[in-house]
């Protein structure tokens, strides 16, 4: 049996378990037609069965339990449901990005450069120990590469990119560093004290995207979207404290508690005129001059 031959079925497993609860006939029965489509022998005894979903623990951390009075399998998530659920999906994209080779006319990859997840791993092994972390860090909008030294608090994604939460040595300001704009990374052996105050999910809780502000109380922000955006906005709700307060065939409204930083205003104009800024006022007439200006320049 081949290296290919198992890697494909343990794909075919958990694809199936993913979906739905299944008896052990259910899922060789699904193997048969995988096999019969694929041209592969795909089948297995439940001996081989059982060591299959021993290796895909293994290697994908996911496990797949039986459970002895339905019996049937199912993938049980343990912790986080929200971690097992980005597992899947890296594991998807895995397993397309190997077939890409043969399907180079059929499916099309975003081009973007790098994001820096060749961090990640160092960085969480810094958090997990709590050990200062040392590196050079370019600032994209100043054009400069400044070294830094940093306590590493947590690590949160953002729009597809990655950043460490940490606190800069420098000035004792807690900051958010973009992965991708980190370079010869250094994992030092200075330990240091985990503020017993601080959680990542409190600190970005009124926040949409990565920027902080701790300084300011989080404001009621009411939103006008037309029928169609409104249906992007249910199925993707901008912020966790979304609530809608007019649904119909002509529009959607919606009220958020949030902080209005410079990331939440960006995502309000990347709407053009589907959306409105209902209130609060100071920030519906900021988004107007920013529309009267980049009016200006097109004249």
């Amino acid at each position: 049996m081949s290296k290919r031959e198992a890697i494909l079925r343990y794909n075919l497993i958990i694809n199936k378990v993913r979906k739905r609860t299944c008896t052990f006939e259910e899922i060789n029965e699904y193997l048969e037609d995988k096999s019969i489509e694929l041209d592969y022998n795909l089948q297995v005894s439940k001996r081989t069965f059982k060591r299959d979903l021993e290796d895909i623990a293994s290697l994908y951390d996911i496990v797949i339990k039986y459970n002895f009075s339905t019996k049937v399998y199912s993938i049980r998530y343990d912790g986080d449901q929200d971690v097992h659920e980005r597992l899947l999906e890296a594991f998807d994209t895995f397993h397309a990005l190997k077939v890409a080779d043969e399907l180079t006319h059929h499916i099309d990859f975003e081009k973007r450069r790098p994001q820096g997840t060749e961090h990640l791993y160092g960085l969480l092994h810094a958090v997990k120990n709590r050990l200062q972390v040392k590196f050079s860090y370019n600032k994209y909008f100043e054009g400069t590469i400044t070294q830094r030294q940093v306590e590493p608090y947590a690590l949160k994604e953002f729009k597809n990119r990655w950043y460490v939460l940490a606190k800069d040595i420098r000035d004792e300001r807690i900051k958010s560093f973009g992965l991708d704009r980190v370079s010869e990374l250094d994992i030092t052996k200075v330990k240091f004290e985990h503020p017993t105050d601080f959680n990542v999910n409190t600190y970005y809780r009124h926040c949409f995207g990565i920027i902080s502000s701790d300084d300011d109380e989080p404001e009621e922000v009411e939103l006008w979207f037309d029928h169609g955006q409104g249906k992007y906005i249910k199925s993707l709700p901008l912020h966790h404290s979304q609530e809608t307060m007019v649904d119909n065939e002509e529009e959607l409204r919606i009220q958020l508690k949030i902080h209005v930083t410079h990331d939440f205003k960006m995502e309000l104009l990347s709407y053009g005129h589907r959306v409105k800024v209902i209130r609060p006022q100071w920030l519906a007439n900021e988004l107007k001059e920013t529309y009267r200006k980049a009016w200006e320049a097109y004249q």
